[in-house]
């Protein structure tokens, strides 16, 4: 059943196994193919992702070249204020002189180790000992960069740069370089072709030290994933989250200062600077376009060439199968040559089989006449017997003799009422019992039964179809039935007389003949059983079970026997 199923299904068809095959044989290709896709656009990505740092520090390098300016002049300053520290006047004024001529820091100090700037450029003396900034300076005695919202001395936003001052090993004292934050954050971005969203920098603590965009503003853009703390580290990283504020963010962090301060900036998910360029979207696409093309191709191709035109021939081998009628036309141009072989041959086997059947039905119809014809002759031939024996009867010197002849000529006449049906019925492979019957028990009660005996015979026929090797010996089975009824018939105690013959289908393959007669007072004189011998053998020749009751003043004989719906096979050897 699923087997059938698949063979008259789409799954099953030469167009599903063409494209089955031609994936396959495209599956190494298009694996070589995507693999290559795939490098191709993750160099496009990486790429973008470079493009992304490089505008970064693009961006803030105005940040990193005043820290760095900031950072190289602390170590200077660290190597003068060793020399000059022991007087408060000239430390301060060499400080003073510096930041005169650089003119862009709000402040520049020394700050002893017990918290004292008595050496700064504004020739003041500060005391920072409650100063956080000097608290974690001496907590890490290392160069540190951290944002203060209002300086102890400046009282303004600044980012303070602090370079440890060591002598001997040991730190005697901090160089301060305080930078305005607004002189970090108020510049354009005029060479950047794409700004980011926000740029800020930090400290490896996680401090946030300048924003390209209000802090509250910038806090919002934040990863909500990460701390800034956990974002610091020598590598530069591209990665995708979402803010604080809930939006999803693209991120981009790079080293500034190493180890001490960094960069990061904020871009949208769309950003185009991320998205790979047409070419590089599309080489994605080509192996599953070129598969789809191919499949496009080898279906319209193999539609077109191969499957339309052995449907087309299949209508018309469906239609010779159905009504023996051949194609009007031929299939047409354009018709690929091995397909053209085959409705050659196909016409030439139809031809062949047109013929083939016109010469068997000459054949049969011939047979047909034939058989007709001896079936008659079988006929004529046992009326003429028949005849004979008849005027045989008409001589026979005893009683006796005359029975016998009489019962000769009944089986004869059967005989010949079989053959009559045979050539009389067109199909002559079956006859119709119910039609037969009825004529053999007329033919035998006008032998066997007197024209002054008062019987009373009930016929029932139903229309069962048999073939010719059991017509004969039903006929004569019914034949000495129907003698023997009459033979035995009689009423008890003057009673009526009757005969009953009954033929019934049982089954679809069984059928059932019953023959009863009722008995009566008189003895019957004695038989030869020669009636019962062949009632015997008939019903053996018919594969029937005979079943023979006498009770209740009747004798009833029942003959089951098969029927079948096919005609006996006979094979000659």
């Amino acid at each position: 059943m699923t087997s059938g199923f698949l063979r008259n299904s789409f799954f099953g068809g030469l167009t599903f196994r063409m494209l089955l095959f031609l994936s396959m044989a495209l599956l190494p290709i298009g694996l070589i193919a995507f693999v290559q896709t795939q490098q191709i656009a993750d160099q496009s990505q990486r790429s973008a992702e470079l493009s992304l740092i490089a505008v970064t520090e693009q961006a803030s390098e105005i940040e990193r070249t005043a820290l760095q300016e900031a950072l190289g002049a602390g170590r200077a300053l660290a190597s003068v204020v060793k020399l000059v520290r022991e007087d408060a006047t000239q430390c301060s004024e060499v400080l003073r002189a510096y930041e005169a001529d650089v003119s862009k820091y709000a402040l520049v100090g020394f700050v002893r180790s017990d918290g004292i700037m008595d050496c700064s450029s504004t020739m003041r003396t500060y005391d920072l000992t409650e100063s956080e900034v000097f608290k974690a300076s001496k907590l890490n005695e290392s160069i540190r960069v951290t944002s203060v919202a209002r300086g102890a001395v400046s009282g303004e936003s600044v980012v303070i740069v602090t370079v440890p001052v060591f002598e001997e090993g040991v730190v005697i004292g901090f160089v301060f370089i305080s930078i305005a934050r607004s002189s970090l954050e108020d510049h354009e971005m005029e060479d950047v072709p794409e700004p980011p969203l926000s740029l800020i920098t930090f400290n490896d603590a996680g401090q946030i030290l300048t924003s390209q965009k209000d802090q509250a503003v910038a806090a919002g853009e934040l990863p909500e994933a990460y701390q800034l703390a956990q974002l610091t580290g020598p590598t530069r990283q591209v990665f995708s989250s979402r803010s604080v504020a809930g939006q999803e963010r693209i991120y981009v962090v790079a080293p500034m200062l190493a180890d001490t301060v960094f960069t990061m900036s904020v871009w949208p998910l769309d950003t185009p600077m991320l998205q790979t360029d047409f070419s590089g979207r599309m080489s994605s696409l080509l192996p599953i376009a070129m598969w789809v093309a191919s499949l496009v191709v080898a279906f319209w191709s193999l539609n077109r060439l191969a499957i339309t035109h052995i449907r087309k021939l299949g209508r018309q081998m469906r239609h010779f199968a159905l009504n023996r009628t051949l194609p009007r036309a031929e299939l047409g141009d354009h018709v690929p040559y091995e397909i053209i072989t085959m409705e050659q041959t196909f016409l030439g086997m139809a031809n062949s089989i047109l013929q083939d059947e016109a010469r068997q039905e000459d054949s049969l119809r011939e047979k047909n006449m034939l058989l007709k014809e001896v079936h008659h002759r079988v006929k004529n031939n046992l009326q003429l017997i028949s005849s004979i024996m008849n005027m045989q009867i008409r001589q026979a010197p005893t009683e006796a003799n005359k029975k016998v002849l009489q019962r000769l000529q009944d089986r004869i006449l059967s005989l010949a009422t079989v053959h009559k049906s045979l050539y009389q019925d067109n199909e002559m492979s079956r006859v119709d019992a119910g039609i037969l019957l009825p004529e053999i028990v007329s033919q035998s009660l006008a032998v066997g039964m007197e024209p002054s005996a008062r019987i009373k015979v009930t016929e029932e026929y139903d229309r069962i179809m048999i073939g010719p090797d059991d017509a004969a010996p039903l006929t004569l089975l019914v034949s000495e039935a129907v003698t023997n009824a009459l033979k035995y018939v009689g009423g008890k105690n003057g009673g009526e007389k009757r005969i009953t013959i009954r033929l019934k289908q049982t089954g679809d393959e069984t059928a059932q003949l019953w023959v009863e007669n009722t008995t009566g007072d008189v003895t019957p004189e004695e038989g030869t059983g020669l009636g019962s011998r062949l009632i015997q053998a008939f019903s053996r020749q018919l594969n029937g079970t005979l079943v023979i009751n006498e009770e209740n003043d009747r004798f009833v004989m029942e003959l089951n026997f098969p029927v079948p719906l096919a005609d006996k096979q006979s094979f000659d050897f």
